[in-house]
């Protein structure tokens, strides 16, 4: 099945603030997911409130949630209610599928973690708040206050110390990799073939950033099952064994918990 562009959904381009309200917070996507799959409408701020979906946030603390959750997760269908059904997600594959929505919804964060602490990467192993606040004021920010950039730099930080890709959040701060298990490589490339976004399945910001190149993810993208892959040169083609995300979550991982289930 081969889905327009026209009718994609797209990656977020216009650079914004909402990060500096509302970091990765896994625990409480991962309260959203449980409802994920309800009715857009029945996922109001008021029913998260009064049913207490993040404990005792404040009503103003749960309109953010909701809010950010909403551009992360429900702008790029059908990712939510394939979350919703993955009930034993890894931990660490959890918060590598909040990066990715993260970099998805917020071209600020993507260009950080995709690019920047990519090419950081070649140059050496740490990086600092000092260095990443250059970075945010290079980055077209002078309509910023110096507090603001200050802001952005130590949540750009944040989050990417809770995605895994920073090993600390004292400077200077290693640089490292989370390991990327199969089921959460597979669902980002399900997922990819139905977003429009800059770069191509084997060579973006999203792969990039958790340490699979152009190289690296070739590698990668050859051993997954869900899709076969081949590459030469320049030429790439894809064969996909499932027509949608939600085709392959439900004929594999939701399938597999399904049956691991029935044997307990």
């Amino acid at each position: 099945m081969t889905v327009s562009s026209a009718s994609r959904p797209r990656e977020e381009t216009s650079v914004h603030t909402r990060i500096l309200k509302c970091a990765l917070e896994i625990d409480d996507t991962r309260a959203y997911w449980a409802h994920g799959a309800r009715a857009e409408r029945d996922r109001t701020p008021k029913t998260a409130f009064d049913e207490a979906w993040f404990g005792s946030r404040s009503m103003k603390r749960v309109e953010v949630l909701i809010t950010n959750f909403r551009a992360r997760f429900d702008a790029f269908p059908p990712s939510l209610p394939v979350l919703s059904a993955w009930k034993d997600m890894e931990p660490k594959t959890r918060g590598i599928v909040c990066h990715w929505h993260m970099q998805l919804s917020d071209p600020l964060y993507r260009r950080f973690t995709g690019e920047y602490l990519v090419e950081r990467r070649d140059q050496t192993d740490t990086v600092t708040r000092d260095a990443v606040l250059k970075w945010v004021s290079s980055e077209g920010a002078e309509r910023w206050t110096m507090p603001t950039r200050i802001q952005f730099a130590s949540k750009l930080l944040s989050v990417a110390y809770a995605a895994g890709l920073v090993g600390g959040n004292r400077d200077p701060r290693p640089l490292v990799y989370p390991r990327v298990e199969d089921d959460a490589l597979t669902y980002l490339m399900y997922l990819l073939r139905s977003v429009a976004f800059e770069g191509t399945l084997a060579n973006n910001p999203y792969l990039a950033s958790v340490g699979l190149d152009a190289g690296f993810a070739t590698d990668r993208l050859r051993g997954l099952s869900a899709l076969s892959y081949r590459r030469q040169t320049d030429l790439v083609e894809v064969d996909w064994a499932f027509d949608t995300l939600e085709t392959w979550a439900a004929g594999t991982v939701h399938q597999e918990r399904a049956n691991v289930g029935s044997y307990l």
